[in-house]
């Protein structure tokens, strides 16, 4: 139990700003109870989800300017749907907090990252 802890925890940090590979900790788990590897999915996905709407979280509490930035429109032109790519390296964190800024709807954001997260560990898992 205090391994699927770890995994969450892991999981979580590593969708904020902490430079952290929550593949890497879903890997070790699974390499010790390879058994357990849907409830070890479902834990990293929480968790990581947990994170990133932490991050988008935060982004709806930065108030807004007049003056958007231009790197945002792509996010603004294709919204909720956009955050499914989330999950990518460096880019993922600052999506979440640009989805919370410019005020995407969150339950389409929570759902759109939780599907693209899902994937990934479903991809890890299977390796």
């Amino acid at each position: 139990m205090a391994e699927l802890a770890g995994l969450f925890l892991a999981a979580f940090a590593a969708a904020t700003l902490i430079p952290m590979s929550s593949e890497a900790a879903l890997y070790v788990y699974l390499h010790f109870h390879p058994e357990h590897s849907a409830l070890a999915v479902a834990v990293a996905t929480v968790g990581n989800t947990a994170g990133g709407m932490t991050s988008y979280l935060i982004g709806r509490l930065v108030p807004q300017r007049r003056i958007e930035p231009r790197a945002l429109g792509w996010l603004r032109r294709y919204g909720a749907p956009a955050t499914f790519f989330a999950w990518l390296p460096f880019v993922g964190d600052g999506l979440c907090l640009a989805a919370g800024w410019l005020r995407v709807c969150w339950w389409a954001a929570l759902a759109f990252m939780t599907a693209g997260r899902l994937a990934r560990y479903i991809a890890v898992a299977l390796m």
